[in-house]
């Protein structure tokens, strides 16, 4: 039954980050998914390099994830994704990631590269859905909460 007095839930959208004014909401919601989250100031010098995309996964006017690359020539390189805990498990990794590959071909970008924790079950199987295949590993490159270190996996995929 209709109700006009329930809210709608807020719709779900991928937009680009194209200012550094995000930085500090980049940073915060980094923080909740990395040992080691980067710093505001970080973000804010990779958003105004003209190498850098970035794309926001959005709930309404709210930042739930998001994705930066950076493009060399006809290679990008994703330096990091993360999803807020409210909006894990609930498949829009998948949009988050397939339309920033699509803006990478589209910036020129054939290949696409990343590193991902070994431990990563859940992103592991989604870059391979996307193309992802292993390239390498790097032992003892992610610090963890409890003071271990977790491998690497180093990852390709062609952009067409």
């Amino acid at each position: 039954m209709w109700n006009p007095f329930r809210s709608a839930a807020p719709t779900v959208h991928v937009a680009p980050l194209l200012s550094a004014d995000c930085a500090p909401d980049l940073a915060a919601l980094h923080a909740t998914g990395f040992a080691r989250p980067w710093e505001t100031h970080e973000f804010e010098q990779m958003l105004c390099e003209r190498s850098h995309i970035a794309h926001g996964l959005m709930r309404g006017r709210d930042l739930a994830g998001f994705v930066l690359s950076r493009i060399v020539v006809d290679e990008a390189e994703i330096l990091t994704v993360v999803l807020g805990p409210a909006a894990r498990g609930a498949g829009l990794s998948r949009t988050l990631l397939a339309t920033h590959l699509r803006a990478l071909a589209d910036a020129g970008a054939r290949a696409v590269h990343l590193e991902v924790d070994d431990g990563n079950a859940a992103a592991l199987a989604l870059y391979r859905r996307l193309g992802f295949t292993e390239t390498g590993r790097r032992a003892g490159y992610y610090p963890r909460p409890d003071g271990t270190r977790a491998a690497a996996l180093t990852m390709r995929a062609t952009l067409v």
